[in-house]
């Protein structure tokens, strides 16, 4: 099954670079999860002022540049998860948040993950 695995964080970590020691323990983990067939695919996003929401709401389209201010946090980077398991997912996310704890002090976050829509699956 695949899973797709976004982190959350505050705004305020994309005004500096992520911890040197976080991004090469990361290039480490991505290749041997990709290696592993349990990482599909994965990306970091810029920061929200780069981006826009486009909104339908009383029959009426919007859409709003950002940055999102009113946001206490955005989405930084996602992950695609190929796991036969829920705690294979579990254990592959967990890896990947215990190497933000050990590698970039103070940082708070956290990945949420769900299960993608497969041809069996859904509403």
């Amino acid at each position: 099954m695949k899973y797709l695995a976004f982190i959350r964080h505050s705004e305020s970590y994309r005004s500096q670079p992520a911890p040197a020691a976080l991004m090469e323990a990361m290039g480490k983990f991505v290749q041997k999860s990709l290696a592993e067939g349990t990482l599909v695919d994965t990306g970091g996003l810029l920061a929200s002022k780069d981006g826009f929401r486009v909104r339908v709401s009383n029959e009426k389209i919007t859409v709003t540049d950002g940055p999102f201010t009113e946001t206490k946090e955005v989405i930084g980077g996602w992950a695609i998860l190929e796991a036969s398991t829920r705690e294979q997912a579990l254990a592959v996310s967990r890896e990947f948040m215990e190497l933000h704890r050990k590698h970039w002090p103070g940082f708070e976050g956290e990945s949420e993950v769900r299960p993608m829509f497969a041809p069996n699956l859904g509403p």
